[in-house]
């Protein structure tokens, strides 16, 4: 017998368990699914300083937690399901919308989607080859096993700067290249790592290619502003040059911006009717916990009140 969720949610990062804590609160069937790790990328985060009610920083996986808990209580479904399509067959009478999953199939009377991003990658030779073998995306998964060892990280923003000063924790040295002249990070982050006396800068500078052969040894680099090419022996290579949003499977229903992000209207909803979007995978979102999460209450209010209508 087929089931029919009240509420389906893609992702449960903060967005996606935001809005099912308020749905299944409400007495709404609700189901998340989440092929990953519950968190999304808070659950990578090495520590969390800057979401509200906590003043000890806590770690994003604790914090994750945390979060499905809360949702579980008021009974909301957890699924490792990938889904890979929606769609509203026409003639349909109930006006339920279907959704494709990698195991089967599943029918919702609204779908809030917060499958938030992935990390952006370099795209340079080497990358792939060595992604597992000294490069890597997540310096909680991976920073312990470059114990005293030399590495890089490419970017300039918070997260770039955060996780350079995780990775301290283990590393010898470590060499933050970023493409212009001056951090992006907040100047509190910033100056943390300017103090940090195992961290130093390469600036206008961009990857070109990474070398070696079982493992990565040789890292390339091109000084944007005089095209010299430079040559750096590297033990590991950490990438947070940002994030690209989880999309693919939407884009022949919902109507994209040009970076692939979802576009919505200031209730959440997208142009298709009982389809809502959260989070970092909407157009215009601030990329935070605290906003990804009233992101999810907006879209899960505004499910309820398209349920009651």
């Amino acid at each position: 017998m087929e089931t029919t969720y009240d509420i389906a949610v893609i992702g449960a990062g903060p967005a996606g368990m935001a809005a099912a804590i308020y749905t299944s609160r409400a007495n709404l069937k609700t189901i998340i699914f989440e092929k990953g790790m519950p968190g999304g990328q808070i659950a990578l985060t090495s520590s969390v300083e800057n979401y509200p009610g906590f003043p000890e920083e806590i770690s994003g996986a604790d914090l994750a937690m945390k979060f499905q808990r809360q949702a579980q209580q008021f009974g909301a479904e957890f699924s490792t399901d990938e889904i890979i399509s929606i769609n509203k067959p026409i003639g349909r009478p109930d006006n339920l919308l279907e959704l494709k999953s990698t195991d089967g199939k599943y029918t919702g009377k609204t779908v809030i989607i917060a499958s938030g991003s992935k990390p952006t990658a370099l795209g340079i030779p080497g990358e792939k080859e060595f992604m597992g073998k000294g490069v890597s995306t997540c310096s909680t998964c991976d920073g312990a096993l470059f114990k005293d060892k030399k590495v890089f990280v490419i970017g300039g923003g918070d997260t770039a700067i955060d996780e350079s000063l995780f990775l301290t924790k283990f590393v010898s040295s470590l060499i933050v290249v970023h493409r212009r002249d001056k951090l992006k990070a907040s100047p509190y982050l910033s100056e943390k790592a300017f103090k940090n006396k195992k961290i130093s800068f390469i600036w206008n500078t961009i990857p070109v290619e990474i070398k070696g052969t079982e493992k990565i040894e040789k890292f390339v680099l091109k000084n944007k502003k005089t095209g010299e090419l430079s040559e750096h022996a590297a033990d590991g290579i950490f990438v947070f040059i940002g994030h690209k949003p989880n999309t693919v499977f939407l884009k022949d229903i919902l109507k994209l911006d040009d970076t692939g992000h979802i576009i919505v209207d200031k209730d959440m909803k997208t142009r298709m009717e009982g389809i809502f979007a959260a989070g970092d995978v909407r157009s215009g979102s601030m990329k935070q916990i605290s906003t990804s999460a009233g992101d999810g209450v907006c879209a899960a209010l505004s499910a309820q009140k398209y349920l009651e209508a």
